[in-house]
């Protein structure tokens, strides 16, 4: 018997006539690797040939016990498996080592340069390699259960910025697209380009928590580790088979942290985070290059700090639960059904070999299984939660399941237990691009993402026996110095989602329309949170006013996203009573702010900078209006007030045209006209609350 084996016997013998709870883990791992190449690789939209082997493929496996209830986590070096195929490996590994399928999590890494095991896009699944894959998922999972041994577990979640950033970017109005079937709707697309001026900004958040789950044996002997970032994947290049960053990650920890011996080696795992808009280019800078193990080293020596940091339990609890969804697929139309027939009819079966035929047999597919049941899960370990998605799931669904969870901290894997596509939040559908033309990769109804978040929340109140948790968005200094000065109303824009805007002050909640991006940076106040703002990609926010008289001041930050053009108005920033608010004017060269009453125009002297978050408000005094920039005034002049309509819109106005395309934040109503000196400070509390992250 293995040395190992004899200690922890010995010690689950002492604890158990002690009466005391013990907690056991075990680790283990297989290696997937083809045994030929050349060999189909999937990940891109049409199929390619790996010609050599990169990095060796693995499959491991965490088994883990509290006394009442075991679970398993394995992680795979692949893009994605089907579920069907796991609900077979489950099955299996189940009657072998009595552990219920439902408390089993299989995971992908989703690394693009794998044989595939289930049909992607132009590349279909390779049956040979699928058989081979399905036997050594069920050899790991039953590696990992042999191996449990009292052991102590702990946790820490770190913010790593650097690594990942926000990979899908909204065009400019005047640069749309077009999509697979010939329409002009892609107002936002994954990949932009470093710096190119043809897109404005990201379209969604970035997730850093970098979160790592250890496990060691009592006597401090390291067992397992589970990291967990949301980073899509490097990219190995197209002819080889590689496990991309996942491998040489686990590779740099292992030797790192050591504890290698014949018998229990030291196995660490990279799960994959809700990376399904997130990727490591920063669009937003000149472009570097990048290499799988370049980005791992950097991983691996984050991981390696923070494992380092962590304080472990000798016992905590473990629960896992589960749950089924059923969901719609956005299947065809007869129009477009019948288009995708003649294009592939053309074709004569052939592969498909763009992209108009790829998503043309996609159509096909999708009509012929309209309908897909997805396998949810939760699971606890202590005070950790862990939620297991079958989706590519965009960061800010990632943020919104871990604001709201009720055990904290909180991470989530992806890609685990099937791969039904990405699920964008619904406002994200109306931007359009890639990762929402209906495939089998991103087919899901519209309101798939709502539901998958409610559901998930769901099962963490019942491992945890407690009820999720209620953001707060908790005022900084600056909104402090706003609220002192007694808005009627105060939007601060840090919702999720939308429709509703809601007021800090619980009276006038006003709606967003159109196309609106949500929770991206905001300007830097102060606080001890990151401020967020909606973009506002062609939409708007509208309240609705009662009784504000001609003396009032709305005040707000906003973010330009366009350069100046050869139209008269860029965008409209508000409008309310009578007055307009645009940026625009009769210098093309260079946007300045436009008081529009009537037919009468007031033009600022300050070019509006863009991508640079600036304070503006404007004060109607009855026949006077005045415009500040940055606590400075900009426009001062004469405008009788017109009749309130009754309406305020931010970011637009009443007709909707030449809406403002970029951020707008912390909006404040008040129904009186703020002094200078007022507004000035508020501006200055700003500033110089602002701090860097």
């Amino acid at each position: 018997m293995p040395c190992w084996r004899r200690e922890a016997l010995a010690l689950l013998a002492a604890a158990t006539a002690l009466g005391a709870q013990v907690f056991r883990a075990g680790a283990s791992a297989v290696d997937l690797t083809p045994a030929k190449v050349p060999i189909v690789v999937s990940g891109g939209f049409l199929a390619a040939t790996a010609e050599r082997i990169a990095g060796p493929l693995y499959a491991r496996a965490l088994a883990l016990d509290d006394g009442r209830e075991r679970a398993v986590i394995a992680v795979v070096d692949t893009l994605m498996m089907p579920r069907e195929l796991l609900d077979r490996v489950k099955a299996a590994a189940s009657k072998s080592t009595a552990i219920p399928p439902e408390r089993m999590l299989i995971s992908a890494t989703h690394t693009h340069s794998a044989p595939p095991v289930m049909g992607a896009l132009g590349t279909d699944a390779n049956p040979e390699y699928a058989q081979f894959l399905e036997e050594r998922l069920v050899r790991v999972i039953e590696g990992a259960v042999s191996r449990l041994a009292p052991a102590r577990v702990g946790w820490i979640v770190v913010q790593d910025w650097e690594h990942t950033h926000c990979r899908r970017w909204i065009l400019r109005p005047d640069r749309l697209r077009k999509d697979p079937f010939g329409d002009l709707t892609v107002r936002a697309h994954m990949h932009p380009g470093y710096q190119n001026p043809e897109f404005i900004g990201p379209s969604g958040p970035v997730d850093p928590d970098l979160s790592v789950l250890a496990f060691q044996t009592p006597r401090g002997r390291p067992v397992a580790l589970l990291a967990n970032y949301s980073m899509h994947y490097v990219g190995a290049g197209a002819r080889v088979v590689s496990p991309d960053y996942y491998g040489p990650f686990v590779e740099n920890l292992q030797q790192r942290i050591g504890a290698q011996d014949g018998e229990r080696p030291f196995i660490a795992m990279m799960s994959q985070g809700t990376s399904g808009d997130q990727h490591w280019m920063d669009y937003n800078r000149p472009r570097q290059e990048m290499t799988p193990q370049v980005y791992a080293d950097a991983m691996a020596r984050a991981a390696y700090e923070a494992y380092r940091r962590i304080e472990y339990r000798d016992w905590v609890p473990l629960r896992m639960r589960e749950a089924r969804l059923t969901l719609s697929r956005r299947a065809p139309g007869a129009e477009r059904l019948a288009w995708a027939r003649q294009l592939l009819a053309q074709r004569g079966g052939a592969a498909p070999r763009n992209q108009p035929e790829v998503y043309a047999r996609e159509q096909l597919l999708l009509s012929a299984e309209p309908v897909r049941e997805l396998k949810l899960q939760a699971l606890r370990i202590g005070e950790l939660g862990i939620t297991a998605i079958p989706n590519e799931v965009f960061a800010i669904t990632g943020l919104k399941i871990k604001a709201q969870s009720p055990l904290w901290p909180t991470f989530n894997i992806e890609l685990a237990n099937g791969a039904e596509g990405y699920i964008p939040p619904p406002e994200q559908h109306q931007l359009g691009g890639y990762t929402t033309w209906p495939a089998r990769t991103a087919a899901l109804e519209v309101q798939a993402e709502p539901r998958i978040v409610e559901a998930l929340l769901g099962l963490l109140e019942n491992v945890s026996g407690r009820r999720r948790r209620v953001p707060v968005d908790t005022p900084g200094p600056y909104a402090k110095a706003v609220l002192a000065s007694r808005p009627v109303a105060f939007w601060r824009s840090a919702e999720f989602s939308g429709p509703v805007a809601r007021d800090a002050l619980g009276r006038r909640h006003a709606t967003y329309e159109g196309g609106v991006a949500f929770y991206l940076d905001g300007p830097d106040l102060g606080g001890e949170e990151l401020n967020r703002a909606p973009h506002f990609a062609g939409g708007r926010m509208r309240v609705s006013l009662k009784d504000l008289g001609d003396r009032y001041t709305v005040e707000f930050w906003f973010w330009n996203g366009l350069p100046p053009d050869a139209r008269a108005v860029t965008g409209y920033l508000l409008e309310v009573g009578g007055d307009q608010l645009a940026i625009g004017g009769t210098d093309r060269a260079a946007g300045k702010l436009l008081h529009m009453q009537g037919d009468m125009a007031l033009e600022g002297t300050t070019p509006i900078p863009v991508k640079a978050w600036q304070h503006l408000a404007l004060v109607r005094d009855r026949a006077k209006v005045a415009v500040y920039l940055n606590g400075v005034s900009e426009i001062q002049g004469a405008a009788e007030a017109a009749a309130m309509t009754g309406e305020l819109f931010i970011a637009g106005n009443r007709s909707g045209a030449a809406n403002f395309e970029g951020r707008i934040d912390e909006v404040a109503l008040f129904a009186r006209p703020l002094a200078r000196s007022e507004l000035a400070y508020h501006h200055r509390v700003g500033v110089s609350s602002g701090k860097t992250r």
